[in-house]
């Protein structure tokens, strides 16, 4: 049999937690239990909780919030000898530019994210949850209490769960509209109290996490998976994608093409098929010039990456990261040089300030990328932006500053002489921008 035909919830199509997306019932607790909701919960229940554990270590699946690491390994590296209480942190500060799919997946169907926090909450012995919200999604804040609030009173919350002697509470967090709580470890230090600011690592956050306690931090999407692996097995699982990127993505598409949003395909799916097949191609029949796998910090690619699968391996191999799956597109009457500028803007505005590089860095990253732009770069500008972006990476307490180093390298990589241009010419190629006079011109 197809393994994409097994299961309860009778998933024929290559789609798992979209599948209902168009179904409104599913929106509110009654309609997401007719659907075949909370089975998974319940038979998570009837299991031990290092059970749990295995099948999702089984299913291969991995954190679909950037970094791809193996969602059960994470949970299982939670002690449970510690003498302290263990906490689970759903990640909702969706903030990367570009990513939109855990908003979309909570504004359709809360309750599969609620299904999914309460599964991993139970394998690994954890009795409050939190759920933070990034400080942006006022409306999506109020979807997750509501939705929070049925499931107590159907419950699915509280005490004695489903009817078990298993006790949650679900707690959830308004964040205070920072980027950098999008980290870890500042979404913890956020959710304490105190500036949203990283922390050093060793101590990672399942060891001693919130409040010094062992926590386990999962994305949205991560969490919507895990209930149907429940239902329907590791091997259904398995059944979608590669061998060592098993499921499906949700792709958000943005940027220069005719049907931007969210599209779930199977891990591994050409970047050619989720653009011409799902989102109708790019806008006005341009050609493609970059496009971005994971969000703003991830490297650009190019046209001639058309058909690099949509995985893990296969974009790192390509020379880039399928980061949170953001698929932002640029056409040929885009400027690279005024993208990136526009990128490292953001970045320099988001930076929490506790790391020089990251500080400092992209502070002056923009203004050499803003003098290129206006036409007043110097041939030696380009060299300096290569140095600079040396100088930022992996030098920092969290991959911020990583990110932020993307959009300079990968440019330069693939469309130096677009900056060559812009300096040669003294003016923007594309819009015409600058003092309107050669550089030899300015140098003299």
């Amino acid at each position: 049999m197809d393994p994409r035909r097994a299961g309860g919830r009778g998933v024929t199509t290559d789609r798992i937690i979209t599948r209902n997306w168009g179904n409104p019932d599913v929106f509110h607790v009654d309609g997401y239990v007719a659907n075949g909701g909370y089975a998974g919960l319940k038979k998570a229940l009837a299991m031990a909780p290092e059970d749990v554990i295995e099948l999702v270590k089984g299913s291969g699946l991995r954190g679909r919030g950037g970094a791809g690491f193996p969602t059960g390994v994470k949970w299982s590296f939670v002690p449970q000898d510690t003498g302290k209480p263990t906490y689970v942190v759903c990640n909702f500060d969706e903030s990367e530019p570009g990513t939109f799919n855990n908003r979309e997946l909570v504004d359709r169907e809360p309750h599969q994210l609620l299904e999914g926090l309460a599964i991993a909450a139970y394998a690994v012995r954890c009795h409050n949850a939190y759920i933070y919200v990034r400080g942006e999604f006022l409306h999506q804040g109020t979807i997750v209490r509501r939705a929070v609030e049925e499931a107590y009173d159907r419950g699915f919350l509280g005490k004695g769960i489903c009817g078990s002697d298993f006790d949650l509470d679900v707690v959830p967090h308004r964040g205070a509209g920072a980027y950098i709580c999008g980290e870890e470890t500042g979404l913890l230090n956020s959710l304490e109290g105190f500036r949203g600011q990283p922390r050093q690592r060793p101590p990672f956050p399942a060891v001693e996490g919130l409040y010094a306690s062992p926590t386990v931090i999962n994305n949205v999407e991560t969490l919507c998976n895990v209930p149907h692996i429940l239902e329907n097995g590791a091997d259904w699982f398995r059944g979608f994608g590669t061998a060592k990127s098993p499921g499906t993505k949700v792709f958000s598409v943005s940027g220069k093409v005719e049907r931007p949003g969210n599209y779930e395909v199977p891990m591994g799916t050409p970047f050619r098929v989720l653009l011409e097949e799902h989102a109708g191609g790019v806008l006005g029949g341009k050609a493609l010039k970059a496009w971005t796998p994971g969000g703003s910090s991830t490297p650009m690619l190019t046209a001639e990456h058309l058909d690099v699968g949509l995985d893990f391996e296969s974009l790192q191999a390509a020379g880039s990261l399928l980061g949170t799956g953001a698929a932002i597109v640029l056409d040929e009457t885009d400027c690279v040089v005024e993208a990136a500028r526009r990128l490292l803007a953001f970045y320099a505005h988001e930076s929490c300030g506790k790391c020089t590089p990251c500080r400092e860095g992209t502070w002056w990253a923009v203004r050499v990328l803003s003098r290129i732009e206006e036409g007043l770069g110097r041939p030696e500008d380009l060299p300096i932006m290569n140095d600079l972006g040396r100088n930022i990476l992996f030098r920092a307490f969290c991959p911020l500053a990583d990110g932020a180093v993307s959009p300079i390298t990968s440019t330069l990589t693939y469309f130096r002489e677009e900056y060559e241009a812009h300096v040669r010419e003294g003016r923007c190629p594309f819009t015409g921008s600058g003092p309107g006079r050669r550089i030899e011109e300015v140098a003299s």
